[in-house]
């Protein structure tokens, strides 16, 4: 999927691999002797990160990307993603897999890059198939929340390229003032504004059956408008309330059999 942005949007394409043990680490393993040797395990790590990096080079290429280049960066992942995050116009990286996680990838590697990487993220999921098409039918989740309106404002040039897109407002009156007398009236209105033609559509996840969830709704309403993409904003109200409450952020990010462009 980077690959075939990459081409489409004429864009520079980076493969990162981290090995996943910070500098600092690596610093005070060479001044304490009470802490073990790092250079053993960082040869192998390194190795790793070199072999990953050369699938990269190998398919980037075959897949016709004209500008890419590699990296192997001596850093946790989250953190190392999230730093070169911010001289990029958009990260791409995979969803969390329960069932088969990667050796040293923390559990909560998508949403720590989310929260700290200050650009639009594509969440790739684990059932993605190997030749997707990506941002020909677009849902774009609106709560009128600030993540949400920067996740939209970050996906203009992939809505403008889009066969269809549809705004679905989840629960609009359990949120107070931020929609007005119509929701979603008024993000149609600034969408058109950059050529961008949309359905609305106004639904109650109550309607849905079992437990009212916004996220279970918004993922309906996608499967339901035949989408490849959700386009929406993350933890608009904190994370820790979201652990605790559930969201939409959490649901869609653990349940999404779609890629999801999301920012915070």
């Amino acid at each position: 999927m980077a690959a075939q942005l990459a081409i489409e949007h004429n864009a520079h394409l980076i493969g990162t691999a981290l090995t996943n043990l910070p500098p600092r680490l690596l610093a005070l393993s060479g001044l304490d002797p009470s802490l073990p040797p790092m250079q053993a395990p960082l040869l192998e790590l390194r190795r790793l990160a070199d072999s990953a990096l050369d699938a990269f080079d190998q398919r980037a290429a075959a897949l016709g990307v004209l500008s890419f280049e590699r990296r192997r960066l001596e850093e946790e992942m989250g953190l190392g993603m999230s730093l070169q995050a911010r001289y990029c116009d958009l990260v791409v990286i995979g969803q969390h897999n329960a069932a088969h996680p990667l050796p040293g990838v923390r559990a909560d590697f998508p949403e720590y890059v989310l929260l700290n990487s200050a650009k639009p993220v594509l969440l790739v999921p684990a059932t993605a198939s190997q030749a997707p098409t990506l941002g020909q039918r677009i849902v774009v989740g609106w709560n009128g929340s600030a993540p949400a309106g920067r996740a939209i404002a970050s996906a203009i040039g992939l809505m403008q390229r889009a066969r269809q897109v549809d705004v679905v407002v989840v629960d609009a009156r359990a949120q107070g003032d931020l929609h007005g007398a119509m929701p979603g009236a008024d993000l149609a209105l600034y969408l058109a504004r950059h050529d961008i033609r949309v359905n609305v559509r106004d639904i109650d996840s109550h309607a849905i059956p079992g437990r009212a969830d916004p996220g279970r709704a918004l993922l309906a309403a996608a499967d339901e408008a035949g989408a490849d993409l959700i386009v929406m904003g993350a933890y608009g109200r904190s994370r820790f309330r979201e652990v605790l409450l559930g969201g939409a952020t959490r649901t869609v990010l653990r349940s999404s059999t779609l890629p999801l462009w999301m920012m915070h």
